[in-house]
C-alpha cells in the first residue's frame, strides 16, 4: 500500500496520507500552562512537513496531575484562544490534528508536590530512581467519576478549539493503562479483577465522549500491545479491549507498549538494522489486526520509508513516527519527493534501561526545543548532555509549576 493514499475513518473524517506525527511530550507550556508561541512554531513546522495526521503531546486533563513540569493543561475555556491558535498552526497544511489527552496516575514526579492517585496504592519500582515518584493513594469512586468527566470535558473543549479529534492515552503506564494492568490494578470492586472490570473506566470514557462530540469528530485510543512485564496487560488482553472499543465506533487505535518500569516504547537504543527491530510493535499489531474493526496505527522506532511501507503491507493502516520527526520534521515530504531520509539519534546502550529511556526522551526534547526556535536539530547530541540539560530545565519548570499551583490555591 502507498504511504500517500488517504485513509477514511469510521467517523467519516479523511486523513490525507498514512503518516502520523505521533505524540511526544514537549513541556512547552506558557506561564498559564496553555500552548506557548514556541509550541505553535513547532507545530507549524510539522504541518509544513506534510504528515497526514498530527497528534499533540500530552495535554493534561487536571492541573493537579501532570506527567511533567511545563505541560499543557486543558480544564476550562479560560485560554481557549491559545488552543485555537495551536490547532490552526497544526492544520495549516491540511492535516488532521488530534489532541492527546492524558492523566499520569502514579507516573507523576514527586517533585511537583501534588498528591498522586492511582487505581491501587502500588508504588513505581525503578530501583534507586523509585524515590522520584510518590506512593499513590487508591482512587475513590468519586475520584474515578471526576477523571471520566475531565476526559470528556477536555474532548469537548478540544473540539471547540478546532482540533479534529482526540486521542485518549491508555498506554505507557499512565492512569488508564494502570487500570488495565493487573500489576497496578489490585481493586476488588467494579473497576478491578476481570479484564471487563479493569477496562471499565476506558470504555465508559469512550462511550460518554462519543455521545457528546460531533459525529465527525475523531475519537482514538492509544493502547499498549503489552506491558512487557510478567503478569501485566498481555497481547491477548489488548485484542479483547480492541474488540470492545470497536463496538463503540472508535476511529483508530494506536498500538505501542511499555511503561516507565519497562520502557519498551523507548526503543531507539536497539539495533535497528532489521525491520523487526525497527518497527518493534509490528508483530503484536499483526495479531491484533485480525480482530480490529477499526484502523490500527503502529508507533515505535520507524525511521525508514521501506519499513513504513512494510508496516502498511502487514495490514496496519497508519504509521506513527515520533523521534524521526523530531530530527527531520519534513520527513513525509522528503519521502514523497523520493529522498532517502532515515534520521536517527545517537544510540544509547546504557545498562540501566529506565535511565536510558529518560535520556532518550531528553535527547528528543532537545531537538524539539531547537525546532521551536527555528534552529537546526543536532541528532548526534550526547545523551548525557541532553539529560543534564533536561534535568536542569525540569527543576526550573517544577519550581514555576509549584508557584503556579500555590497561586491558584490562593485564588480558589
Amino acid at each position: 500500500m502507498n504511504l500517500f493514499t488517504q485513509l477514511s475513518l469510521p467517523s467519516g473524517a479523511v486523513i490525507p496520507n498514512r503518516i502520523a506525527k505521533a505524540a511526544m511530550e514537549e513541556n512547552m507550556a506558557d506561564q498559564n500552562h496553555a500552548p506557548s508561541e514556541d509550541l505553535l512554531r513547532l507545530y507549524k513546522t510539522w504541518a509544513e512537513g506534510e504528515a497526514g495526521l498530527i497528534i499533540t503531546g500530552n495535554v493534561m486533563i487536571d492541573a493537579r496531575a501532570m506527567t511533567g513540569p511545563g505541560g499543557v493543561v486543558l480544564e476550562d475555556d479560560r485560554y481557549l484562544d491559545r488552543f485555537e491558535a495551536w490547532s490552526k498552526a497544526a492544520r495549516s497544511r491540511g492535516a488532521q490534528v488530534w489532541m492527546q489527552i492524558n492523566h499520569p496516575g502514579r507516573q507523576m514526579p514527586a517533585g511537583l508536590g501534588q498528591e498522586t492517585l492511582a487505581p491501587s496504592a502500588v508504588a513505581i519500582d525503578l530501583g534507586t530512581q523509585s524515590k522520584r515518584f510518590s506512593v499513590p493513594r487508591e482512587m475513590t469512586a468519586a475520584d474515578i467519576a471526576d477523571v471520566e468527566q475531565r476526559f470528556v470535558n477536555a474532548a469537548l473543549l478540544a473540539e471547540r478549539a478546532g482540533f479534529t479529534g482526540v486521542e485518549i492515552h491508555a498506554a505507557h503506564g499512565y492512569l488508564l493503562s494502570q487500570f488495565l494492568s493487573p500489576i497496578t490494578n489490585r481493586r476488588q470492586d467494579q473497576w478491578g479483577g476481570s479484564l471487563e472490570n479493569r477496562s471499565r473506566l476506558l470504555i465508559d470514557i469512550v462511550r460518554s465522549m462519543r455521545a457528546v462530540v460531533a459525529p465527525e469528530f475523531a475519537v482514538a485510543v492509544k493502547l499498549n500491545s503489552a506491558d512487557f512485564q510478567r503478569g501485566g496487560f498481555s497481547p491477548a488482553d489488548a485484542q479483547t479491549v480492541v474488540k470492545m472499543l470497536g463496538a463503540l465506533k472508535v476511529d483508530l487505535v494506536e498500538l505501542s507498549g511499555g511503561s516507565y518500569e519497562a520502557p519498551a516504547m523507548m526503543g531507539s537504543s536497539r539495533d535497528e538494522r532489521t525491520l523487526a527491530r525497527e518497527a518493534y510493535f509490528l508483530e503484536f499489531a499483526r495479531e491484533i489486526a485480525t480482530v480490529a474493526p477499526m484502523p490500527l496505527m503502529v508507533t515505535g522506532g520507524i525511521r525508514r520509508r521501506e519499513v513504513a511501507e512494510e508496516v502498511l503491507n502487514s495490514g496496519v493502516d497508519m504509521v506513527g513516527i515520533a523521534t524521526a520527526l523530531a530530527i527531520t520534521p519534513q520527513l513525509p515530504r522528503d519521502w514523497r519527493l523520493g529522498k532517502p531520509s532515515a534520521p536517527r539519534l545517537k544510540p544509547i546502550n546504557w545498562k540501566n534501561k529506565p535511565v536510558a529511556a529518560i535520556a532518550h526522551m531528553a535527547a528528543v526534547k532537545y531537538q524539539l526545543s531547537r525546532l521551536a526556535n527555528r534552529r537546526p536539530t543536532v541528532p548526534r547530541i550526547s545523551p548525557l548532555w541532553a539529560l543534564l540539560v533536561s534535568q536542569f530545565d525540569a527543576k526550573r519548570r517544577a519550581r514555576q509549576y509549584r508557584n503556579w499551583m500555590r497561586l491558584r490555591a490562593s485564588h480558589a
